[in-house]
């Protein structure tokens, strides 16, 4: 699984990316260029609690992005854990983003 790991890819998929959320998580999703390899980003924000917490919150996420095979061809993807995200199962999460990335128009291969 590729992951975004620089500035730069994170403030161009900020910067030209649509929001989408719900109770469970939030995504944010930009088309890639021409070419460009496919990634994916998992976030957990310091206000939700201390590293223990928070790293939960993106064990969740990473196992509910592998269960819906992303990253998905020709769309980089953050996804963001909310307070609810560290409770649920990955199964749950999952569903959520599954519901998530039809709003978004992502398709899937």
């Amino acid at each position: 699984m590729e992951t975004i790991k620089s500035r730069a890819e994170f403030e161009r998929v900020f910067s030209r990316g649509k929001r989408y959320n719900n109770a469970l998580l939030r995504i944010r999703v930009v088309p890639t260029g021409e070419g460009d390899c496919a990634k994916v980003a998992f976030v957990a924000p310091k206000r939700l609690g201390n590293a223990v917490y928070r790293n939960r919150c993106k064990r969740v996420l990473r196992e509910a992005a592998r269960a819906c095979s992303l990253p998905c061809d020709g769309y980089d993807v953050i996804l963001f854990s909310t307070d609810r995200t560290h409770d649920s199962s990955p199964e749950r999460v999952a569903t959520s983003l599954e519901r998530l990335l039809e709003r978004a128009g992502v398709v899937r291969g």
